[in-house]
């Protein structure tokens, strides 16, 4: 079987340049598919398998024709008319956002997604639809030919509309609005993507967003199978300038984020001093471990990869400093 996949990749890198890395990830790919035939998997189970991956394939191919621009994805509520006032809110965010150069991620469907689309424009929005046997079609704003890709997995569909993304924002919804939700909340508080502004949308008389803390205070924090501190993760807003605000405060100063085996690193638009990193150690001491080091344009610090809502914190409070 070794033989056959090594001859099967020399085969592909003789018609296209492959990287070492590209060459491994090929390798790994067809040694599981000629595994297939001997494997004990269903043939509903492989249709799945295919499916999923073409699916995402077909999505992320998409999204790399438009890395260099920063996305943001709205999520909530299919039912929502345009009469409604968060219609005209998601239309507005998504037409400032494009203004300052983002693309919107969308559902592609009615209500907030078509609203978002609208807003946004046809060359400022990425749709990602879902096949439904009752619901939905893609909405009229969308470029279906160049913009758009549709799945049949509601999983698939969870990863294109998140993983490209660097800010999401939530107005109310039903079910689908609360699984994105806590899709991303759990990405977030457990490392698998890279630290983003997650803000609750409403109007200044809304609820919606009121009763869902409320809940989850009641029902999961107080029962610790929520941190409090996780929390920290998601901001509320009553107004459409509220949460632009808060999505380019995030990015006032914080760059990036990774971890490098038991060492965190963030990376500053500002080179932080040697004072504003001593000062870290009071303001944010859940990581302060042997203190924060200044390593040119980064903090350092010890990290051991499980406190994601404090590395918020520390985020929100590099975000503080002045700009000289």
């Amino acid at each position: 079987m070794t033989e056959l996949v090594d001859e099967l990749v020399h085969s592909l890198a003789s018609n296209v340049t492959l990287s070492k890395e590209r060459r491994e990830l090929l390798r790994v790919l067809l040694a599981r598919v000629i595994d297939t035939p001997e494997s004990e998997t269903a043939n509903r189970d492989l249709r799945l398998a295919v499916g999923a991956i073409d699916e995402l394939l077909t999505a992320l191919t998409l999204f790399q024709r438009h890395q260099d621009r920063p996305k943001l994805t709205i999520f909530g509520s299919a039912r929502v008319s345009a009469q409604d006032r968060y219609y005209d809110m998601t239309m507005e965010l998504a037409h400032q956002m494009a203004d300052l150069g983002w693309m919107t991620v969308t559902g592609a469907g009615p209500g907030i997604m078509e609203a978002s689309a609208k807003g946004a424009g046809r060359s400022n929005t990425l749709g990602v639809n879902i096949n439904l046997p009752y619901e939905q079609t893609s909405n009229a704003y969308i470029d279906v030919e160049n913009m758009l890709v549709t799945m049949k997995y509601f999983f698939t569909r969870k990863v294109a509309l998140t993983r490209g993304s660097r800010a999401f924002v939530v107005l109310p919804g039903g079910l689908g609005t609360m699984d994105e939700l806590f899709e991303v909340l759990t990405l977030l508080a457990t490392g698998k993507m890279s630290p983003a502004p997650v803000v609750l949308l409403d109007t200044a008389a809304g609820t919606y967003w009121k009763s869902w803390h409320r809940f989850i205070d009641e029902a999961a924090v107080a029962r610790g199978y929520v941190g409090s501190d996780e929390l920290r993760l998601v901001r509320t807003a009553s107004s459409v300038r509220d949460a632009l605000d808060e999505i380019e405060n995030f990015f006032s100063n914080y760059s990036s984020f990774n971890v490098e085996g038991d060492r965190g690193i963030l990376h500053l638009k500002r080179t932080p001093t040697d004072e504003q990193c001593l000062d870290l150690v009071t303001t944010v001491p859940a990581l302060a471990g042997q203190g924060y080091v200044r390593d040119g344009g980064s903090i350092v610090f010890e990290f051991d990869g499980r406190d994601f809502a404090s590395v918020r914190v520390l985020i929100d409070a590099v975000n503080e400093w002045k700009a000289p």
